[in-house]
């Protein structure tokens, strides 16, 4: 059993790390209520310049800034470099949100506002928040975990519906595929649901969908006020 001091040390430790929690929202919020409209993409951090998820997030960041977006990405190496390296290049804004993590994740220096997290949970609130719209490139378990989230968020009307974007047919296929196959079949999804994701190999084609939402929300916004 804890004595009554491990316990009371304990519930300091917590009551210190709900400020740390709420410090980090409230950083987070000054520094993002100005960005909008802003896409945030995804993606691993292992692609190299010369992979195709490397290419091709640095082709679409150019895309994003050429439309006067702000781009927000994770902050780190690989896909979140190129879109931010694109972007950057062609003289948009970029939004680096580092996640402190035991391999020392380093910001990439494509970045003109950089944050850093402690918490993946506040993070994951700030790389939805301002969002347009989510490009999804090839990535691993945080890429799936920011996909399955976000589009769950989607699907309970937690927040309003904007643009999925899956860059990559071939390797986003056997997952498209897996979920009308088993989850849909089963009755776990709905039929209609994995048409929340758009896929497309085009960063054109991306820009295009992203726009086309964005100008539609704009008009409706004119409507109502």
């Amino acid at each position: 059993m804890p004595t009554r001091y491990e316990i009371n040390q304990l519930e300091k430790e917590e009551s210190w790390r709900l400020f740390r929690i709420i410090g980090e929202l409230v950083e987070g919020f000054d520094a993002l209520s100005r960005i909008t409209p802003a896409v945030t993409v995804f993606g691993s951090a292992q692609a190299r310049p010369g992979d195709f998820a490397y290419e091709m997030a640095e082709a679409i960041g150019r895309e994003i800034a050429k439309a006067d977006f702000t781009l927000v990405t994770g902050g780190g190496p690989g896909v979140m470099e190129a879109a931010c390296k694109g972007a950057f290049e062609a003289g948009g804004k970029t939004v680096g949100l580092n996640i402190e993590l035991p391999q020392e994740q380093q910001s990439n220096r494509y970045t003109t506002i950089s944050l850093h997290f402690h918490y993946f949970f506040v993070r994951k609130v700030m790389l939805v928040k301002y969002a347009t719209a989510f490009v999804l490139l090839p990535g691993g378990f945080g890429t799936l975990d920011e996909l399955f989230e976000t589009v769950t968020l989607i699907q309970t009307h937690k927040i309003r519906p904007f643009p999925m974007i899956l860059v990559g047919r071939e390797y986003w296929r056997g997952l498209l595929d897996w979920l009308r196959d088993q989850p849909v079949a089963r009755g776990y999804l709905a039929a209609t649901d994995p048409n929340f994701l758009i896929v497309t190999d085009d960063p054109a084609e991306v820009m295009e969908h992203i726009t086309q939402f964005y100008r539609g929300q704009a008009m409706d916004l004119s409507v109502t006020e």
